[in-house]
């Protein structure tokens, strides 16, 4: 009759354990909200007697996402080794969504938005924090990939400062049309591979087209005409999500890019392109009410959330193709 006892309270308090790291995976894979980055940049300056200038509400939105990437309920999830991070997928995959945009600018920030001309020297902080942002997400010791990041994230709040400091010429920001192209440029290929991973939740044959619209164009080895895309049930969760985080860190850098390059955006007509790619990001972001990503056929019973995901990212992509064309113009 003990061991009986015994035998029930060790299955009440598993139970209650199982319950308790179920409870709190599903708080720490809550996406974090939409925030305002040009009010963060303006209390950041006001707080610290700084001055909103080119560059400076940029530099606060790459700081702010990568904080909340780090600071979020949980913290850093991708590389946690214990439950109940183990057993949580969407919100590692978010996580690296976001990191990638973060990489995207940081380096753009490092090789265009802070140097004058090609010839010129690179900014110090700069080359310190951006490779430090490229390591393994997966890292978790010696170092572990929040450290770096965090040693990041210190660095670039030291070129904002600078750059909000009249007194400190080292530290440039330079919105120029150009630069800002190369950097659109980027997002468009993040885009468009984000947007194929997304269609290819539904299986479907394709025609090769990697080498259309160049007679003279060869490829290492041949492929065949006709392309079959499917992506494994495993992995469907995890490419939506990665493009929700993507979006959601993408978002925060166009609203800062309409701040920093208004003058930019203005001259060459474009603000209201810029704010389109902004709304169809902000589509992104609306809830998700099914308690599973479902998969369902192209115009089946059941919704694909993949497909819903793949059309906002597609016409956000178009509206950006259409933005980096405006500022190639004369």
């Amino acid at each position: 009759m003990k061991s009986l006892l015994n035998a029930k309270s060790i299955s009440a308090v598993t139970l209650v354990l199982v319950l308790l790291l179920t409870l709190l995976g599903w708080y720490w894979s809550q996406e974090p909200d939409v925030f305002d980055v040009n009010q963060r940049a303006a209390d950041h300056a006001l707080a610290h007697n700084e001055e909103v200038v080119a560059g400076y509400t940029t530099t606060t939105a790459l700081i702010e996402v990568g904080d909340t990437l780090l600071h979020k309920p949980g913290g850093y999830l991708a590389n946690d080794l214990m439950p109940p991070s183990v057993f949580v997928d969407n919100m590692p995959a978010w996580e690296f969504g976001a990191l990638e945009m973060m990489r995207d600018l940081a380096l753009a920030m490092r090789k265009d938005f802070s140097r004058s001309q090609s010839q010129s020297v690179e900014n110090s902080r700069l080359i310190a924090a951006q490779p430090k942002l490229n390591i393994d997400h997966l890292s978790w010791l010696l170092p572990s990939a929040e450290s770096q990041y965090g040693e990041a994230l210190d660095l670039l709040r030291t070129y904002r400062s600078e750059l909000g400091d009249r007194q400190v010429d080292d530290s440039q920001f330079y919105t120029r049309a150009d630069n800002l192209r190369d950097w659109l440029k980027q997002v468009e290929k993040r885009l468009g591979s984000m947007s194929q991973k997304l269609s290819a939740s539904v299986g479907t044959e394709i025609y090769n087209t990697d080498l259309a619209g160049d007679p003279a164009a060869h490829q290492s080895t041949p492929t065949s005409n006709k392309l079959q895309t499917k992506t494994s049930w495993f992995k469907i969760d995890d490419n939506f999500y990665e493009a929700r985080g993507a979006s959601w860190a993408l978002l925060h850098f166009l609203k800062a890019i309409e701040r920093d390059f208004a003058d930019v955006l203005a001259k060459k007509n474009a603000t209201v392109s810029l704010q389109q790619i902004i709304r169809e990001l902000e589509a992104t972001q609306e809830p998700v009410w099914a308690p599973m990503i479902l998969n369902g056929g192209g115009f089946g019973i059941f919704a694909n959330h993949s497909l819903v995901m793949a059309n906002y990212i597609s016409r956000a992509n178009a509206a950006l193709i259409e933005l980096t064309e405006l500022l190639n113009q004369g």
